[in-house]
Order: structure tokens, then C-alpha cells, then sequence
């Protein structure tokens, strides 16, 4: 039976000072694990550092035959770029992790024994995590929209390190929208999946590189995988049709019973403004619905590529 071909999938964004360890590190990892055949592919996400992570990369590339280089023209976010190592990777199984050593490579060996038993993706989650406050409390909210959203089980725990089939692979390349979440892509996949836990280590060098801005972005790319929102909007409307109808009936029997009784500026206008949020709202969120579907019709691109280093055999 052939040795499986692995691919490695390393977004990297500000990561000059800190990429030649991690690699060093899988390597050591891989070589403990008795892992010969795989291919790094390593994607510049747009870093603005002037050029420095860029630098390294190509150092790596020059230095390493099992190194490939994917240079994005502009930053995209960890999902497209993702996305763009996905298009670009041969290998039979998959893994992605991060570049800041906190999804650390000595934890590869404790995913591909979880996912030797047959599962189709494997996801390694973190116990403990090592973020702040902030992003705790963010994880924690997206864990449970996804979960109600796109139908993602109970019991089921993901990070951005995990491991996935060739197959699945070549399902998620299918999906050509900007507004990517893979959680999504691989959930509508298979539920052949599985989560182990692992140790989530500090971060020795910078700070996160998601802002609110951009962690509000990346979930709300999960209404790409589900009309929920749209049907709450329309309980909510029903609720409300119905609240509006018994308010209406309330008033007039109250003003055939009390004649002299005169209704209040103020309730009223409290009245509109509610009902008017509420329209707003929904107006909004369907409007951002019908954007995205026009996105798409236009082609937005997941990401653009400036230039790939790659070895002539690789091609």
C-alpha cells in the first residue's frame, strides 16, 4: 500500500519573527512520527510588515524542496487564505494549523491517532486556551450560533487545527464565494468527524491578529450556510402582526368602554419607533443576504494571488 501524501497548510500573517522555529519544530515533529512524504504550503495572507514575512518565506523556500509559497496580493482572512492552500495542496490527508506556535506541532501526533480510527475530519480543541478574556468570551459565542445556525452537534468542539481527507478537500474547493467558513464547508461534507483534546500553548511573540472588526466578519460568514436567520425573521414578524393585532383590539374596546379615555402621544410614538427597528433590522439582515448574492454574481474573488514559489515537478 503507497505512503499517503500529507499536506501542511500554514496561513501566515506577521509571522517574520517566529516562522523558521515553527518549521524547524514540525519537521522534528514529522521525523518523530516517521513521516516522510508531505509538502508545506505556507500562505503570505497579505502581511503589512514591508515585506518581512514574505522574506522568510522565500528564505524557507530556498532552503527546504518540500516548501511551496503562496504570496496573496492583498489579506483575505485566515478562511480564504485557507481556502487558497486548499486549491493548491496534493496531498491524500490534510492538516492546517497556525503559524504563532499556540496550535503547536508537538499536538500533530495526538490528531492523526484520532483520526487513523477512520474519521473524515478531525478537529483538535483546546481544554484551556491560552487567549484573553475577549476572545474566550468571542469562541464561545460563535461556538454557540454555529451550533444553532448550521446544525453543528453538541458534542462536537473545533479550533483551527484540524485534519481532513483528500475527498473533503476536493468538496470545499467547489464552494468559490468570498465569504468563506470552512466549519460550515466541511459540515455540509460528512459527519464522519471527530475532536480530541489539546494543550493550547502561550503566545511568545505579538498578539492575536483577529480585531473585533474582523472576528464580526468571520461570523458573520456563517449566514452563508444557513437560512435560519431569514425563518427567525419571519416568526418574529408573525409574533409581532399578532401583538399589533391584540394592541389594536385592547385600544378599541377600551375606547368604546371609556369614551373620554385619550391615547397617549408617547406610547405611540414608542410604538413606531419599536416597530420600525424591528423592520429595520430585518430589512438589514435580508439586504445583507441579497449583498452577498450579488458578491457572488459578481465574482468577488476568495483571494488573489500575486505569485507561487514552487519547484518545476511540483507543477
Amino acid at each position: 500500500m503507497a505512503e499517503n501524501m500529507y499536506s501542511f497548510l500554514i496561513p501566515c500573517y506577521n509571522t517574520s519573527d517566529i516562522i523558521f522555529e515553527f518549521v524547524d519544530e514540525l519537521k522534528k515533529v514529522l521525523l518523530e512520527l516517521k513521516i516522510n512524504k508531505y509538502e508545506l504550503i505556507l500562505i503570505n495572507d497579505g502581511s503589512p510588515d514591508n515585506g518581512k514575512t514574505k522574506e522568510k518565506l522565500v528564505q524557507l523556500y530556498l532552503h527546504n524542496n518540500f516548501i511551496r509559497v503562496i504570496d496573496l496580493a492583498k489579506n483575505t482572512g485566515q478562511h480564504n487564505a485557507v481556502m487558497a492552500g486548499l486549491n493548491y495542496s496534493r496531498g491524500d490527508i490534510i492538516v492546517c494549523m497556525d503559524d504563532d506556535m499556540q496550535t503547536h506541532p508537538s499536538q500533530l501526533g495526538i490528531l492523526l491517532k484520532e483520526f487513523q480510527k477512520g474519521f473524515d475530519i478531525v478537529y483538535g480543541y483546546y481544554p484551556q486556551k491560552k487567549h484573553g478574556l475577549f476572545r474566550n468570551i468571542g469562541s464561545k459565542i460563535n461556538y454557540e450560533t454555529v451550533r444553532f445556525l448550521i446544525g453543528k452537534p453538541k458534542s462536537l468542539k473545533t479550533s483551527s487545527y484540524w485534519v481532513i481527507r483528500k475527498f473533503i478537500r476536493d468538496e470545499a474547493i467547489r464552494y468559490n464565494n468570498s465569504y468563506t467558513y470552512l466549519q460550515g464547508l466541511f459540515l455540509r461534507c460528512t459527519s464522519n468527524i471527530s475532536s480530541v483534546p489539546i494543550k493550547h500553548f502561550e503566545r511568545r511573540i505579538g498578539s492575536s491578529n483577529y480585531s473585533f472588526r474582523s472576528l464580526i466578519q468571520l461570523w458573520s460568514n456563517i449566514m452563508g450556510f444557513s437560512i435560519i436567520p431569514l425563518r427567525l425573521s419571519l416568526y418574529v414578524g408573525y409574533f409581532f402582526a399578532f401583538v399589533g393585532i391584540i394592541s389594536a383590539l385592547v385600544i378599541i374596546v377600551r375606547k368604546l368602554i371609556i369614551p373620554t379615555w385619550i391615547i397617549g402621544w408617547h406610547s405611540l410614538m414608542t410604538a413606531i419607533c419599536f416597530f420600525s427597528g424591528i423592520n429595520l433590522l430585518f430589512m438589514g439582515l435580508i439586504g445583507e443576504y441579497i449583498g452577498r448574492m450579488f458578491m457572488g454574481l459578481n465574482r468577488a474573488p476568495q483571494y488573489v494571488i500575486r505569485e507561487i514559489l514552487q519547484r518545476e515537478e511540483e507543477i
